[in-house]
């Protein structure tokens, strides 16, 4: 086995757990959400240069969330066409944005964020949401720069010293 590969797998092994457990102690109920946008920050090539970026489209992607479900409990159509009618205008929308501000915004991250926002409050409602949008926030920011970032730069460091 790569001494790469082992390395990985102890940064893997060892940091996103320490978050799992962490992140609950500090109110945190979605703390997985942190894993899922490590994975976009990886997948973008581990780019600490798209930190930010990424960071700001995930933001941007968990207000787009509250807008979202917003709009498609007052809409005054039937739930199908509201929602259809929501992320029909918010995804067109989103796109036009972030390709707008691309030095700024990281459009796989709007998207993404997005879905997640969606998935994890969407079926509590804008009245049941409470602090939800904040922790899906920190949980993103974790998930960019404590879980992707920082398992990188651990792995970087282990690997400096092995040689």
């Amino acid at each position: 086995m790569k001494k790469e590969v082992l390395v990985l797998a102890i940064g893997i092994g060892l940091l996103p757990p320490i978050w799992a457990v962490v992140s609950g102690h500090f109110g945190i109920t979605c703390g997985a959400v942190a894993l899922i946008c490590a994975g976009i920050y990886v997948a973008n090539g581990n780019k600490v240069e798209d930190g930010v970026k990424i960071s700001l489209g995930f933001l941007m992607s968990d207000l787009w969330a509250v807008i979202a479900m917003w709009s498609m409990e007052h809409l005054p159509f039937a739930p199908d066409l509201n929602t259809f009618l929501t992320l029909a205008v918010m995804g067109f929308v989103a796109v036009l944005i972030a390709s707008a501000l691309d030095k700024w915004i990281f459009l796989p991250a709007v998207l993404c964020g997005w879905a997640i926002g969606l998935t994890v409050m969407g079926p509590l409602g804008t009245a049941g949401m409470g602090t939800l949008p904040i922790q899906i926030g920190v949980a993103m920011l974790a998930g960019v720069w404590y879980v992707g970032w920082g398992v990188d730069a651990f792995c970087k460091a282990i690997l400096k010293k092995l040689g």
